[in-house]
Formats: C-alpha cells, sequence, structure tokens
C-alpha cells in the first residue's frame, strides 16, 4: 500500500546577493578622483606670475579738444623775386646779424651767375699757368696748397664715415681755399691780363648784387623756411581776442587776416622765439570749468606726441563752446610745425600703478614688496585710486619708488 502524499512546490535554487562597496572602498576611489582632478588641474593650468612692474598713471580728470598752436614768430617776405639762396640751415638758432638768406629779385638772370662762374674758370686756368710757368720753389704757396689738400681729406674721410663735425671741417677748408687765393692776387697783382680779370670778377659780383637783396637776423630766434600764412593774423599780442567761433574756423582752416600771399608777396622765411608758445584749446566737455593760473598737464596729440605743463591763462565760453588759453613755458622745437592738432589736458596728478596683486599688507600697513636680483624689501605706499584693473599708489617716502621696478605679486 501506498502513501500517497500531495505533491511538493519545486523548490528554486537561492540567488546570491550583490555584495556592496565598503565604506573605505567608496573614500579612497573618492580620494583617487580628488587626486587625479587636482593634478589635471595643477599641471594644466598655467602657474600665475610671481613678478610685476611698476608702470606711470595719471589720476584725474581729462579734457579732449582741438588745439591751435600759437608760437612768437615774426615771417619775412619780399615782392618780385625770382630766387632764394638759403644760407642758415633750417630750425637752426641764428643771432642777431647772422646771415640768413639771399634773395633775387625778378629782374635776375641766371645768366648773370653764369658769366661770373665763367669769369672764375678764366682766373682758375691763367693761375694754373702762370704756376706751371714758376722756375723756382715758392715755399708759402706749397704751404697753402697743402693746407687746401689736407682739409679736403679731412672732409672726404668724414664723408667716408670718419668721426667729425662736417660743418667746421668745411669752413676749414674754406678759409684755406680763400688764403691761397689771396697770395694768388698778391703774388700775380702785376700781371696785366690777370689784373684784368679779377676786374671782370669784380664788375660782375657789383651787377649780381643790384639784383639781390641779403637778409639778416633782426634778433635771436630759431630760423625757418616753411610758412602756413597763420603767422600774420594769429600772433602772441592778439591770441586772446579771438572768440570761440573764429578759433573753431581758424583750426577748420580759415587764416586769420591777410596772408602772404593775399598781400601780394612771398614768405621767405620766419623767425620764432624760444622758450614759450600758446594754445588756444576747444574743450569738447563745455560744462568743465578751468582755474586761471592753474597749471595742467597738455597732451599735443601728432606725428609726434608732446607732453608739457601748461597754465591757463584765461578762457572763454559762448555759443556752447569753451575756450581755454594756455601759456606753455617750454621749447618751441617740438611744435615749430605744428598749428592745429588734437589734445588732452589733464586736472590731474602723476602716480604710479601697480597690479592689484602687488599690494601686500604688512601690520596692516599696504605696500609692494621690490625685487632687485636676489634682494626683496617691503616700501609702504598709499592707495590712491583703483580702476582700469590697476592700483594707483605714491609711496610714503618720496624718491623709492620709479617706473619700470620690479615688484612682488602675490
Amino acid at each position: 500500500m501506498y502513501d500517497m502524499l500531495p505533491p511538493q512546490p519545486a523548490q528554486m535554487p537561492q540567488r546570491k546577493g550583490k555584495k556592496r562597496m565598503s565604506v573605505v572602498q567608496i573614500a579612497l576611489i573618492v580620494l583617487t578622483l580628488g587626486f587625479v582632478a587636482w593634478y589635471l588641474i595643477t599641471s594644466l593650468t598655467p602657474e600665475p606670475e610671481r613678478y610685476g612692474r611698476i608702470s606711470a598713471g595719471v589720476i584725474g580728470a581729462r579734457y579732449t579738444g582741438d588745439c591751435l598752436i600759437i608760437r612768437d614768430e615774426t615771417p619775412y617776405d619780399a615782392e618780385g623775386l625770382s630766387s632764394v639762396d638759403y644760407i642758415a640751415e633750417e630750425g637752426s638758432t641764428v643771432n642777431m646779424g647772422s646771415i640768413i638768406c639771399n634773395v633775387y629779385s625778378s629782374g635776375f638772370s641766371t645768366r648773370e651767375m653764369t658769366t661770373l662762374q665763367d669769369y672764375r674758370n678764366q682766373i682758375k686756368e691763367y693761375q694754373l699757368k702762370l704756376l706751371s710757368s714758376e722756375v723756382t720753389t715758392d715755399a708759402r704757396m706749397e704751404k697753402l696748397e697743402s693746407d687746401v689738400l689736407t682739409r679736403a681729406r679731412e672732409v672726404r674721410e668724414i664723408i667716408r664715415g670718419v668721426r667729425g663735425n662736417m660743418a667746421n671741417q668745411e669752413k676749414l677748408l674754406s678759409t684755406a681755399i680763400q688764403a691761397r687765393q689771396s697770395y694768388l692776387k698778391e703774388k700775380y697783382g702785376n700781371d696785366q691780363r690777370m689784373t684784368r680779370l679779377y676786374d671782370d670778377e669784380q664788375s660782375q659780383l657789383q651787377r649780381i648784387s643790384s639784383w639781390t637783396k641779403q637778409y639778416a637776423a633782426m634778433s635771436t630766434g630759431i630760423v625757418s623756411f616753411y610758412s602756413d600764412g597763420y603767422e600774420y593774423g594769429l600772433t602772441v599780442k592778439n591770441y586772446d581776442q579771438f572768440t570761440p567761433s573764429e578759433v573753431r574756423q581758424m583750426i577748420n582752416g580759415t587764416k586769420p587776416g591777410q596772408s602772404a600771399l593775399q598781400k601780394g608777396k612771398t614768405t621767405i622765411y620766419r623767425l620764432v622765439r624760444d622758450g614759450y608758445w600758446y594754445v588756444l584749446m576747444i574743450i569738447r566737455d563745455s560744462n568743465w570749468n578751468p582755474v586761471e593760473g592753474a597749471e595742467y598737464e597738455l597732451r599735443l596729440e601728432n606725428f609726434k606726441d608732446t607732453t608739457v605743463k601748461a597754465q591757463v591763462v584765461s578762457f572763454t565760453r559762448t555759443g556752447g563752446e569753451l575756450v581755454v588759453r594756455l601759456n606753455v613755458q617750454d621749447e618751441v622745437a617740438p611744435v615749430l610745425y605744428v598749428r592745429t592738432c588734437t589734445g588732452i589736458l589733464g586736472d590731474s596728478v602723476s602716480s604710479l600703478t601697480v597690479p592689484p596683486r602687488a599690494i601686500y599688507y604688512q601690520d596692516n600697513m599696504p605696500g609692494v614688496v621690490l625685487v632687485d636680483g636676489d634682494y626683496e624689501w617691503f616700501i609702504p605706499v598709499n592707495i590712491l585710486d583703483k580702476k582700469d584693473g590697476m592700483v594707483f599708489i605714491a609711496a610714503i617716502q618720496q624718491g623709492v619708488l620709479f617706473e619700470g621696478q620690479t615688484v612682488r605679486l602675490f
């Protein structure tokens, strides 16, 4: 007899549960990832600069505008001229009485100069003929000839690059030639043909001089043979009499008064007094109130920027435009050929600038750490301003900080 038992459910095989990571393992992975991230950041990120430099800066308001330059200059002109022979050098300083140029009138012809040169060629050829016929040695003549050859050789050497003063050397050569000519004139003074040739030369010189006017400097100054016509109507005596609209017209190209061309004359040269000049400046910020007698920093922007100290003489505000009249006590050479330009007038103080990271505090005192080779030392400063990513500073002890010095960055 069999025992009948109900069928039993089949037992399923038990699954093994997933093994979880321990806290220690998780911590190790986090540390590893953190290390990798730190390594990548530190290795790929460029190392910050360790040093910087002190730069020059300016603090304060700045006013831009258009400038009209006035120099203390006197133009000299002539009527009915044909040509000018310039003797003084352009831009050179001449003293009272210095010969500047020779002006030939319209009746003068170049044939007169050709005739003069022909007489001089005849004199030279006849002198050579007389010298070649000499049978005795003339020691004085040999000395004079040697001096001329020596001076000529020295001029050639300077042309080839040897250091020396060409102007002085040319004067020495000219003096030597004149001494030789004077001796030849004396040596052959009784020769009738030579005397006649000298007379012809002198007569021709007098003929030329009748067509020539020589100009000499009336005072000490800088001579220039370039003119723009403003010199006649715009002077240091009347520059403060022009209205803002008249100044604007001159800046735009309208010449004041009558120019030399309008008077039917030609400007030969101008003589400029050095050491001071003036500026008429139309300020674009017409709301600014300048202080008469105050000194500002003026930067003239042209082909060669010029920065000078300028003092306000006076100002006029009409029709929405502000004209400031400035006096500059400085050499005139930088503006000798400048009449109009743009400018920046600074109601400002010059200072030094450093990057923000250069500021270091020691005992709550701001300063910078100067670096000179292996040496570093702390310099206390006053922080004047912060703008445009730079810090404007001034050393508490004057004379210890300069533009271009190296500072430590933190």
